[in-house]
């Protein structure tokens, strides 16, 4: 038998990986497109989760309503991504020193989107904040295995968010156009060949994919009660983890696997690094817990058996 502290840890840790978890999801989503079905190691992540963050903190300041903040930093996200592309195919830069390029540039577009390095949110309605409010008073009071009030919410409302957009990506890369941008990064030479004009497609897949990092990053900020011009260090990091987190254990398959891999990845990822924080490693130690974690997803498919 648990005792009602282990039991209550275990809950918090629970709590914490589906709340976390699902907010990082999109940033699952969006890493995927790039970094596994587009094959372009996207820096540009850096830059567009704060950027979605910082503009959707500035927008709820200013007195927009959430959801329209929210569109905004995804818009924000996609033209990011964007950018780099055509860097990319109209300048004909490497695609990682694309990504450097506007990750750097971004860095400056935060600071001036928010004017300052970082902007609170507590005073303002958030799309949660709306969320709870719509579900009713009575929502307060609903204990959801002993997540009470604007927490169960927010998980709720994340999860549901999170099954339509890998819904609607699966169903997009099932399309005539989804089809030419998964094509685009298995075999370019033989796309092009084809007809398909594959600066298009990279424009598509890398706003799709900032798009969906950008929306992460704006959530993140309207859930924790502020945007950070440092919240995206390391991010792309993150997403990278998650993705292999969730390849190791699922392997390659139909994107509709893909895409469920992707964010049992995430939420594995995200219970690990809670864990490794319960028991006592310093919060200091963060990066180094995901390079490991990282580390450890690509080793598990080297090590393991081959068949004979």
């Amino acid at each position: 038998m648990l005792t009602s502290a282990v039991a209550a840890q275990i809950q918090a840790l629970v709590v914490n990986m589906l709340e976390q978890g699902a907010l990082a999801g999109f940033l699952g989503l969006g890493v995927l497109i790039s970094f596994r079905f587009f094959r372009f190691p996207d820096l540009t992540a850096e830059g567009s989760y704060p950027l979605g963050g910082a503009v959707a903190a500035s927008l709820l300041v200013a007195g927009v309503p959430p959801i329209l903040a929210t569109l905004a930093a995804i818009a924000a996200g996609v033209l990011a991504g964007m950018a780099t592309a055509l860097i990319h195919t109209k300048l004909r830069i490497n695609n990682i020193v694309a990504g450097i390029i506007v990750m750097t540039a971004l860095y400056s577009v935060n600071l001036r989107v928010m004017g300052r390095a970082n902007i609170s949110l507590l005073s303002v309605r958030t799309l949660f904040d709306e969320a709870t409010a719509a579900v009713g008073a009575g929502a307060q009071g609903v204990v959801a295995g002993g997540i009470v009030g604007e927490t169960s919410v927010t998980i709720v409302l994340t999860l549901m968010l999170l099954a339509v957009a890998g819904a609607a990506l699966a169903w997009f890369m099932h399309t005539d156009l989804g089809l030419a941008v998964r094509a685009t990064g298995e075999n370019q030479a033989m796309i092009r060949s084809l007809g398909v004009d594959t600066d298009r497609t990279k424009l598509i897949g890398l706003g799709l994919s900032n798009g969906a990092i950008a929306l992460s990053g704006a959530l993140v900020a309207q859930d924790h009660g502020f945007a950070d011009i440092g919240m995206g260090i390391g991010i792309l990091v993150t997403g990278a983890a998650a993705v292999m987190i969730g390849e190791a254990l699922f392997g390659d398959g139909s994107i509709e696997r893909w895409v469920v891999a992707t964010v049992v990845g995430v939420l594995i990822y995200r219970f690990l690094v809670a864990l490794a924080l319960r028991v006592g490693l310093a919060p200091v130690d963060l990066k180094l817990i995901t390079a490991a974690l990282l580390l450890l997803a690509l080793a598990l498919p080297r090590l393991r058996p081959k068949p004979a």
